[in-house]
């Protein structure tokens, strides 16, 4: 029967009863009402029914009721009324609680349905689980049992089949004497019988095992049934919980000693704690494990954690376990984390600029590689202080980068490594001007004779010649022009830069291809350009060389101070007394792919370089 037929019967009885009570209270009170006074003076009193459900009785008056009905004068009808409307409103109120109480009930009663399906489904699998048990046991003793009476079976048997030869053995033996002892021939007997007879002393010497070869008994050890006992005991138990999965790293969760670390439980099980365990992945850790890096630990109530004090630019393996009261869930899947890399180094020495652009180099300063590189740049202000406004210029994949700026400002430039963890600290800034073109002499291509001044911009050439065994020429070092090239200048546009020498010193200025032959002079090739001083005993002379190829040029006033302008848009290489302002020669060459300046001492002096100045108006005239 459903809960609301019941409810809904319960409460049609109640209203019946209810009714029926209302019914015989109002006819007992009109009865009571016109009862008759008996002679002998004695006075009747009526009563009536009160909100309390109660009788109260009250005296009535001194004159006798009428027998003629004048008794409806005495009672005034509306009075009963008003108590049953009373008493009808409570019966009402006292329903409507009971209905709440009853819409409580059925809430209750729904859960308790829903607790017993699942309860009820978490005893069948137990249920299920004993017996799948109880059936393996009872496969594994009757497998056991069937091998012990084949055992048994077998081992009689080949008793029986010894049994069977020995007597088959005593028959054969018997029926030959018996043979030998009816031969009437004596000679012939005699001759026979004492074979026979050692035979027969042989067979009986020999030992015949004639109990039995096995037990007849059955082995019945003790069925272990602890994990049943086990499952039964568990079924008020709260079970183990399952494993947690770890989340995939998500970027920006970490920083470069910190790891933010999320994860998942897949089910409804009761956790009190969990416990995070971590290691570093090291490339250089060896095979043994005894030499590979402790783990640890952290525990938190938490499907999160923040681990610290860690590496930077390191890989971390990490993986969680639940536990409750029950015990302790299996491990979770290993996941890698990283943390933050390392800010990178800039190279500063290997760093070039132009008045349009900036080629940047750096190292990246971690052994890990790192996904990208972010390079970040800011004017500076007009006092030399950083600028707010920031650029960023990000997915850069190599260490190197090449900026377009605007000329003729001052930039902090710093960059920044990205991996899955998020971007590492700022470099160290570095100061980029875009005056002029500013660029560093490539120490590995300088020849073995050449030195270089600490801020790396002026190169000498040495009165003491170095024997041929004592230079240590290297792949890119020039080993016959005693030469150095500065840094590539991967813009196209215009350059300018100057050189300043001694008047005795004689210098070859001018740039050339990255593959300019190293074991020639510059200026003898088809891949470099240069003006060349010689001193004579009588003047200065100037060549300017191209292939091997000079112009007859006389210039009258020494320049002690060279510019060098370089156009690669209309193809001109130009050279300047910058004292003077003078013009003194221009290559014209469709330069193919982009050039480095280049500088040369061909006897002992100094040279110093001069760059990131802007060029003089009559320079790109």
């Amino acid at each position: 029967m459903e809960l609301n037929d019941i409810r809904g019967g319960r409460l049609d009885v109640i209203s019946e009863e209810g009714e029926h009570q209302d019914f015989s209270r109002e006819s007992s009170t009109m009865e009571a009402c016109y009862v008759i006074p008996e002679s002998g003076g004695r006075t009747f009193q009526r009563f009536s029914v009160n909100t309390n459900e109660s009788l109260r009785f009250e005296p009535c008056e001194d004159s006798c009721p009428s027998p003629t009905g004048a008794e409806d004068d005495v009672f005034e009808k509306g009075e009963f009324e008003g108590e049953i409307i009373c008493v009808r409103n409570q019966l009402q109120g006292k329903v409507a609680e009971m209905e709440n109480f009853a819409g409580h009930l059925e809430e209750i009663f729904l859960t308790v349905e829903e607790n017993f399906g699942r309860q009820e489904q978490h005893l069948e699998q137990h249920y299920n689980d004993v017996l799948q048990t109880l059936s393996q046991r009872y496969d594994e003793r009757a497998t056991g049992l069937q091998e012990e009476k084949k055992s048994k079976l077998e081992s009689l048997y080949s008793q029986l089949l010894v049994c069977g030869q020995a007597l088959d053995a005593s028959k054969v033996l018997i029926e030959t004497a018996q043979e030998i002892y009816r031969c009437q021939d004596k000679r012939l007997f005699l001759k026979k019988v004492m074979p026979i007879i050692n035979r027969v002393e042989e067979f009986a010497k020999e030992d015949i095992d004639l109990t039995l070869a096995t037990s007849l008994e059955f082995s019945t050890p003790l069925a272990d049934l602890t994990d049943v006992k086990t499952m039964m005991d568990s079924i008020n138990i709260v079970p183990a919980p399952s494993a947690p999965v770890i989340n995939p790293q998500l970027p920006n969760s970490a920083t470069q000693t910190s790891l933010h670390v999320c994860w998942s439980l897949f089910s409804d099980d009761t956790v009190e704690y969990y416990e995070l365990y971590y290691r570093p992945l090291l490339e250089d850790t060896p095979a043994d494990s005894t030499c590979a890096p402790q783990e640890s630990k952290v525990k938190v109530k938490e499907t999160h954690c923040t681990v610290t004090d860690l590496l930077p630019n390191a890989q971390y393996e990490l993986w969680v376990t639940a536990t409750n009261t029950t015990g302790i869930s299996p491990a979770s899947e290993k996941a890698l984390y990283m943390t933050v890399p390392s800010p990178p180094v800039i190279k500063q020495r290997e760093c070039s600029s132009c008045p349009e652009a900036a080629l940047i180099r750096w190292e990246s300063g971690n052994t890990n590689p790192v996904d990208s590189y972010t390079v970040e740049l800011s004017e500076t202000g007009t006092v030399g202080t950083e600028s707010n406004i920031t650029e960023s210029i990000v997915a850069v994949p190599t260490c190197q980068c090449l900026i377009q700026l605007q000329a003729g400002r001052q930039y902090f430039i710093s960059v920044r490594a990205v991996n899955i963890g998020g971007p590492s600290e700022r470099s160290d800034a570095i100061t980029i001007s875009t005056t002029g073109t500013f660029f560093y002499l490539l120490e590995d291509t300088a020849h073995p004779c050449l030195s270089m001044s600490e801020d790396g911009f002026t190169i000498f050439y040495g009165d003491e010649e170095l024997p041929i065994t004592a230079m240590a020429f290297e792949d890119n070092t020039f080993t016959r022009c005693v030469a150095i090239l500065g840094d590539l200048i991967p813009v196209r546009g215009r350059h300018y830069w100057e050189v300043e020498v001694d008047e005795d010193t004689e210098f070859r200025v001018g740039v050339a291809y990255e593959d300019t032959e190293r074991d020639s002079y510059l200026g003898a090739n088809s891949s470099s350009w240069c003006m060349r001083h010689i001193r004579t005993p009588s003047r200065h002379k100037y060549e300017f060389l191209h292939n091997g190829w000079s112009p007859d040029l006389r210039i009258t006033v020494h320049p002690v101070r060279i510019g060098v302008a370089l156009d690669y848009d209309s193809g001109t290489l130009s050279f300047f007394n910058a004292h003077l302002g003078q013009h003194l020669h221009t290559f014209r060459c469709h330069f193919q792919s982009y050039v480095h300046p280049c500088f040369s001492l061909d006897n002992p002096g100094a040279l110093t370089v001069h760059n990131g100045i802007a060029a003089p108006d009559y320079t790109f005239t």
